[in-house]
Parts: structure tokens; sequence; C-alpha cells
């Protein structure tokens, strides 16, 4: 490995299994670069740059930004639900059911309210 070479890798995750691909690349590479010099997209055709989101080491990032010696891009897929949501209607669900107080959302206690 000359001095002007970075030795990287690029993870793609499935639902089913985990795609990680180690290679050099040129000192100046942009993310976008070594993506692209990885075969990642030819392999898996419905990552789209323009769309998925890209990180490193769990760290959002540009695909302009240029590589470090050691880096791990992650190529993120797009999410199915909004979170948020997901956590909302939870709540939501549990409020119906009696398992949270209707007015703060937090834990009902089983305990409260009894007589012993």
């Amino acid at each position: 490995m000359s001095a002007e070479q970075l030795l990287i890798e690029v993870v793609y995750a499935l639902p089913d299994k985990q795609i990680l691909l180690s290679l050099h690349v040129e000192e100046s590479s942009t993310i976008e670069q070594a993506i692209v010099a990885s075969g990642m997209i030819q392999q898996y055709p419905q990552i789209d740059l323009q769309v998925n989101k890209v990180g490193v080491w769990n760290k959002a990032a540009k695909l302009t930004d240029l590589v470090e010696d050691g880096d791990r891009i992650e190529i993120y897929r797009p999410l199915i639900a909004d979170p948020k949501e997901v956590r909302k209607r939870r709540a939501e669900k549990a409020k119906q059911e009696g398992r949270a107080d209707k007015v703060t959302g937090g834990r009902v206690n089983p305990l409260r309210g009894q007589k012993t």
C-alpha cells in the first residue's frame, strides 16, 4: 500500500444480511467516489445516492466529504415508518388499554388505588 492509498470499508445492511467490503482508495477520494469504487451500487441497484443517506461510523456525512484512513462508510436504507409516529401510536394504544396514565402518559401503577 502506497502513502496515497487509504484502507476503508463500505457497508450496506439489508433486512436479512449485511454487506461489508474493504477496499483501498486514493487519499483525495470523496465518500461518493469510494462507494462507486466499491461496486456496491452495481451489486445492489436499489441504492440511489440521491435518496439514500450515508454516514461514517454512524455519523451523518455528505457525499462530497473526503474519506480518511480506516473510515467505515455506511449506506442507509430509507425508513419504512417515522419512529416518532410509531412511538405516538404505541403510547395512544397503551392509554386506551389502561397501561398508561391518560393525562401524563406515564405507566400506571397497578397497586395504586388498591386497599390493603
